[in-house]
């Protein structure tokens, strides 16, 4: 059974230019996606797909290989990621019984032994297809509201609306770090929030979603806090 590693990193990113190989607390933000898995030591190989050459080079820079450049109609802004996946699973030629971990190029939080653990856990759970890497809420959406037009405001949860917040329920989202998973299960597309998945819970200082400058900075706050 072999372990793979796949970054998936394509360029052309429109919020943030170059955002997967710009500097992250001075090293290319990839290159910690590709130390953390090096440094798990799990892995048979580490893979970046892409289609751009300045992240290939930088990719092999840091000791991940780039065996082949992602099609144009796999790069785009609406292009998910499990057929991403699953074109590299078939470039790689893996076999069924194989695993693999997508591991997000813009995921310098993550450390090396949460890629360990979650592998542990699909490990010992062979009937699920999945783990992937969650965090919760920093504020729960059951007191959330909308504002129309009218400026007029209506909440989501009006039943919840009285309820103290430490009394609600905890409501988690993707922290988009990484997916371990079945070859088959990527090749086949399985939809991966679902009852066949494992959860692996971050702490919220282990997990920034990064679109914009802002949460930019607010992950560089964060690794700095951990790495002093």
């Amino acid at each position: 059974m072999k372990k793979v590693a796949i970054i998936p990193a394509r360029g052309g990113s429109k919020r943030i230019p170059k955002k997967n190989i710009k500097l992250f607390c001075d090293k290319p933000i990839i290159s910690y996606s590709i130390q953390n898995a090096i440094q798990s030591g799990v892995f048979d190989e580490i893979i970046v797909s892409t289609d751009d050459e300045e992240i290939a080079t930088t990719a092999i820079q840091y000791n991940a290989k780039v065996p082949f450049y992602r099609p144009k109609e796999l790069s785009l802004d609406t292009t998910p990621t499990l057929p991403v996946i699953a074109h590299a699973i078939k470039e790689l030629q893996l076999h069924s019984n194989d695993l693999v971990c997508c591991i997000y190029p813009t995921a310098p939080l993550l450390q090396p032994q949460h890629i360990t653990l979650a592998l542990k856990k699909l490990l010992e759970n062979p009937q699920k297809l999945y783990v992937f890497s969650c965090a919760a809420f920093d504020f729960s959406p059951w007191r959330s509201f909308v504002i129309n037009e009218e400026n007029d405001i209506s909440m989501l949860f009006p039943q919840y609306a009285l309820k103290r917040s430490q009394d609600l329920q905890k409501i988690y989202h993707d922290a988009g770090a990484f997916y371990w998973g079945k070859v088959h299960a990527f090749c086949e597309e399985k939809m991966i929030f679902d009852s066949h998945s494992i959860a692996f819970i971050l702490p919220g200082i282990f997990a920034q979603d990064i679109d914009t400058l802002d949460d930019w900075c607010i992950a560089e706050i964060k690794y700095k806090l951990k790495h002093p």
